[in-house]
């Protein structure tokens, strides 16, 4: 079993979440045959080149057909297969929303869809190719969990904790090459149990996916720039979502603050809003992400600018939002 470990987590950061997921297949088919890879015609873009080198009997490639590769995964899942299929994540999430809700959601079959490019990391293919909805579609069917990992180590986390995990799970893949590091050392990961990444005791910034790293680099700036002391949480799973941990936190402060890459509509600020709303909290909620709009297509850093999620224009958002001068 490969470790998580400083060397390794640089490794994974270089060639980035999607040749991190294959690298974390290959390890766990190793030790499984009964590991299954699926893709809809993209075994090279889910970074699953060397699986499907060493392990051709493991891998089905469905062509580009997401309707039939989900109803296929969870047919193969039902013969006690553990079953992976990527594809896009529009297309994984819209695409084959139907065949999702009828066989993993209501059915229970347990596959695993993990979605490729989520956010904007697909760049220049645009919005035909964006994640921006995808979370508040799948989050929506009863049964499913949806995990978006922080950066490449918890992508290994990820994999490892689903492959004996007897429910379906959408794993939402952010980020490209280069990926900023959250961990760099081994941690305990549980679906549905949030992760402190930083202490702070003034303001607290739940993020997921690639906007933890983000939101550590944004804490760091606000305590310099105001002496504030920040605090960031990794809600890592966006459903179920750690109500227990969200009970403490809205207790403890007076202002938390969401972040993702997604939508404002439907993701982790949503299920967070939600959830106050359902207990009654007083405690005020910041939501950041990306507005209900379609995105200018560009480069992966001009998407993240034009959608208001680099560094400096979170931090600006931030501190208008709390009446706070720059």
């Amino acid at each position: 079993m490969i470790e998580i470990n400083k060397k390794n987590t640089r490794t994974w950061s270089r060639i980035g979440v999607r040749a991190t997921y294959g690298m974390a297949l290959l390890e766990a088919a190793k030790d499984d045959p009964l590991v299954l890879a699926m893709s809809a015609d993209l075994g090279r873009s889910s970074g699953l080149n060397q699986f499907i080198s060493k392990f051709p009997d493991q891998f089905v490639n469905a062509g580009i057909a997401e309707q039939n590769m989900v109803g296929v995964a969870a047919g193969m899942a039902r013969e006690g297969f553990s079953v992976f299929a990527s594809s896009f994540a529009p297309f994984i999430s819209m695409r084959a929303s139907e065949q999702v809700r009828m066989n993993l959601g209501y059915m229970n079959i347990p596959v695993k869809l993990v979605a490729l490019g989520s956010g904007l990391s697909m760049g220049f293919l645009g919005n035909s190719h964006y994640g921006l909805e995808d979370a508040a579609v799948m989050r929506a069917i009863p049964g499913l969990t949806v995990v978006s990992p922080a950066d490449c180590a918890e992508v290994f986390k990820v994999i490892r904790a689903s492959i004996n995990y007897p429910h379906p799970v959408y794993i939402r893949l952010t980020g490209g090459v280069n990926n900023p590091i959250v961990y760099q050392d081994d941690y305990e990961f549980e679906f549905g149990k949030a992760v402190c990444v930083k202490e702070g005791k003034d303001l607290c910034i739940v993020a997921t996916g690639s906007m933890v790293a983000i939101a550590i680099t944004v804490a760091n700036e606000i305590e310099a720039l105001k002496g504030m002391s920040v605090k960031v949480v990794n809600m890592h799973t966006l459903k179920p979502l750690d109500e227990k941990y969200l009970s403490e936190l809205f207790g403890l402060f007076t202002t938390i603050v969401s972040l993702e890459e997604h939508s404002v509509v439907g993701g982790l600020g949503s299920a967070i809003s939600e959830f106050k709303a359902r207990e009654n909290y007083l405690a005020r909620h910041v939501s950041i992400g990306i507005e209900d709009c379609y995105v200018k297509a560009g480069d992966y850093q001009y998407a993240l600018a034009e959608a208001g999620l680099t560094k400096d224009k979170i931090i600006s958002n931030i501190l208008n939002k709390l009446c706070i001068p720059l």
